[in-house]
């Protein structure tokens, strides 16, 4: 009797500990998975170009002439970075003025058909980009805006705009309206209480909202492909899209790899920096 109840509580004591190594042992595998290709990329980008085809798990001879052959005269990768850079950074200004106004005003505001204002807006977002290139094709040739930056902005900003005013919606529905009134009990004018009082509350939301903005416009390609056939033109996707070999038979593996870190390094930093914050923004309130 006391050996079965002893090999009973060994397996109880198992079954535990196999629960309890579960979610960890699923984390981590969802972890791998992720990771795998900037593994990938980064290992890549670290190889010789003789040894681009190499399987190790890590480069046999470290080298950084991949990293030397992306910043060559030719390729035009230092303009399409300070591109890249003026397409997002603008993008995500005109994205957090506008989206900042709008979302405050649907969540303030009492007027008839305001959920189906903020409905269509979300429904917007629906779209794939795809099914819009063609008739923004059409319109920015007629009026003469290929190869130039609004271009590209303004159809990054159509698809940023919806995510923005959403969260942010729900951002300033959760801060209490007696806040602006107490600003005005003090003397302030309602723009002025926008401006001291729920602004300020309002930045772990704002700040969440411009990472997420920057990175989509950072990593926009279909467009910037589209709307602009000139390499100085033309943002870091296109641009490393577009890298050829030494050759014509020859497939720069190695470049674009170290150029993809170039790119996404940057991005991976500032996530890992402000990760407290974008977490922050997403799931605290106004009473925070």
């Amino acid at each position: 009797m006391t050996t079965a109840t002893g090999n009973a509580r060994r397996i109880t004591r198992r079954r535990f500990e196999i629960k309890k190594w579960l979610p960890i042992l699923g984390v981590a595998g969802i972890v791998l998975y992720c990771l795998a290709p900037f593994y990938w990329m980064v290992v890549t980008a670290f190889r010789r170009p003789a040894d681009q085809y190499d399987l190790s798990p890590l480069p046999r001879t470290w080298s950084l002439e991949n990293f030397r052959a992306v910043f060559e005269p030719g390729t035009g990768f230092g303009r399409a970075l300070l591109n890249s850079l003026i397409v997002a950074s603008t993008t995500t200004i005109l994205t957090l003025i506008i989206g900042t106004s709008t979302a405050y005003a649907l969540a303030r505001l009492a007027f008839r058909g305001k959920n189906l204002v903020l409905s269509l807006i979300i429904a917007t977002s629906m779209f794939p980009g795809i099914s819009l290139i063609v008739p923004l094709l059409r319109l920015f040739t007629d009026i003469g805006w290929i190869n130039t930056y609004q271009a590209m902005i303004l159809p990054s900003l159509s698809f940023a705009l919806p995510l923005a005013v959403w969260n942010l919606t729900m951002f300033f529905r959760q801060m209490p309206q007696e806040l602006e009134q107490a600003a005005m009990v003090d003397g302030c004018t309602p723009g002025q209480a926008f401006r001291r009082i729920i602004v300020p509350l309002a930045a772990p939301g704002m700040f969440t909202t411009a990472i997420l903005t920057f990175i989509l416009a950072w990593n926009e390609f279909i467009i910037a492909l589209s709307m602009v056939n000139e390499q100085n033109m033309q943002t870091v996707t296109v641009a490393i899209s577009k890298f050829t070999g030494a050759t014509q038979y020859d497939q720069p593996f190695g470049t674009q790899m170290a150029a993809g870190v170039i790119v996404t390094i940057p991005l991976v930093i500032g996530v890992l920096i402000f990760q407290r914050r974008i977490i922050a923004g997403l799931t605290s309130g106004g009473l925070k």
